[in-house]
């Protein structure tokens, strides 16, 4: 195990493909969404675009959805490089096509030194990243529910 690998999970990636797991199931169980993996948007500014693959998608609805389950560190602080990853996430939905939904999906990481969870503590120190009409939605593994971090933007 590496100092950065997730206590208790086979790897890091394995452990995100867990969550995208939850994730796929929330919205289907919960919104009646079926979304599909690995969803393909251009993005970009006029002309010059690339293919960013969202974590899920769908066309109908309109939906974009990316995936983070990341956890504040061992000793209580903000994981700086996690949050950047959270960054870019909000910089490809600020370039995606208008009309989608767009939804960041997060784990709901509390941590005992911290009054705040991750997800709350990214909405009061980089809220000015976050577009307008973006949801963070916060997931909470053992309710099985999700709610919305950026409605406090």
């Amino acid at each position: 195990m590496t100092n950065h690998q997730r206590i208790g999970a086979i790897s890091n990636a394995h452990a995100g493909r867990e969550f995208e797991a939850l994730a796929r199931h929330y919205f289907s169980s919960h919104e009646r969404l079926d979304l599909q993996p690995s969803f393909p948007v251009p993005l970009g500014h006029g002309s010059a675009t690339k293919i960013h693959k969202f974590d899920f998608g769908s066309e109908k609805p309109p939906v974009l959805v990316e995936c983070k389950s990341h956890n504040w560190t061992v000793t209580g602080n903000m994981p700086s490089a996690k949050v950047t990853v959270w960054n870019e996430a909000m910089y490809y939905f600020h370039l995606a096509p208008k009309h989608f939904r767009k939804v960041l999906f997060v784990l709901e990481a509390r941590h005992r030194l911290q009054s705040q969870s991750l997800a709350e503590f990214y909405v009061r120190t980089h809220g000015h990243l976050v577009p307008p009409g973006v949801e963070i939605l916060e997931y909470n593994p053992k309710t099985k529910d999700a709610r919305n971090i950026a409605a406090a933007v």
